[in-house]
């Protein structure tokens, strides 16, 4: 499907490609208003239901509140993914692939874009959680403004490493079913498995896959930055640990997406 570029002597500027590509994402999403809706929806319902349901059986929330996070991010940067597979079913994909571009500007610009909305999702589901320790309902975030800011960095490479595992699935995807049959057996178990609900000091078989999960680390780093956890009171990875594997992780997506999208695609992946 794709084309590779000999001359490297007509290849453009990247960076007008890279924020071209990310500017078209977000027009297309505020342009699709049942994607805004369900994008604004979202935080508000989960807000309201898990907080009334966990208040409600006097649990605590703010155990739960960076897993929340997390599973918002990663429905959004993965379902964000999913214009690769429209995109090749209009031809622009087609168009893109042959002009005179670097191929890592037309990842960038797609991973950059799905990230961007992710992490809109992800701040109004923040700032939700703010208002209610306002309120005096619950209180998720207790942290000062330099905990705060580690936090949106962590939202965002967390985001950013997501959006490129859904671009890696969504490449080799011809149909919007496989994709979602693949983020049912693979995304939803890897996400309930990154210490959202069960804790890292897991016994057996469960507590390994939790510790191999590169998004656990994700989720702890947000436990951090957000409430002040005592590192020598919990089970966690050190927060040095935490921001290593999910920088590493983001990486090696970005880097696993710029090379697939120099191989040819011959159908579904499995």
């Amino acid at each position: 499907m794709s084309t590779n570029v000999r001359d490297n002597s007509l290849l453009v500027s990247p960076w007008p490609v890279v924020g071209t590509l990310c500017s078209r994402e977000l027009v297309r999403f505020f342009r699709q208003k049942n994607r805004v809706f369900g994008a604004l929806g979202q935080p508000i319902i989960f807000w309201l239901l898990f907080g009334a349901g966990l208040r409600s059986n006097n649990l605590d929330y703010a155990h739960f509140f960076p897993g929340t996070l997390v599973m918002i991010l990663l429905f959004t940067a993965i379902f964000a993914t999913i214009s690769i597979i429209e995109d090749r079913r209009e031809g622009f994909l087609q168009g893109v692939l042959v002009a005179p571009i670097p191929r890592w500007s037309m990842v960038l610009g797609k991973v950059l874009g799905g990230t961007a909305i992710a992490m809109l999702q992800g701040l109004m589901f923040l700032v939700l959680g703010w208002l209610a320790g306002v309120l005096g309902w619950y209180q998720v975030i207790s942290t000062s403004a330099a905990g705060l800011m580690s936090a949106l960095a962590m939202m965002f490479v967390v985001s950013l490493a997501l959006t490129g595992l859904g671009f890696l699935i969504a490449w080799r995807m011809d149909s919007t079913q496989g994709f979602h049959a693949i983020m049912s057996v693979f995304l939803l178990p890897m996400w309930l498995l990154s210490g959202a609900f069960f804790p890292m000091d897991v016994g057996g078989w469960l507590g390994w896959i939790i510790r191999i999960n590169p998004l656990t680390y994700g989720v702890a780093g947000l436990r951090y930055s957000l409430q002040n956890v005592d590192v020598s009171a919990t089970h966690l990875p050190s927060p040095a640990v935490c921001w290593l594997v999910s920088l590493l992780f983001a990486c090696v997506t970005l880097v696993a997406c710029w090379w697939i999208a120099g191989k040819r695609t011959t159908g579904d992946l499995l």
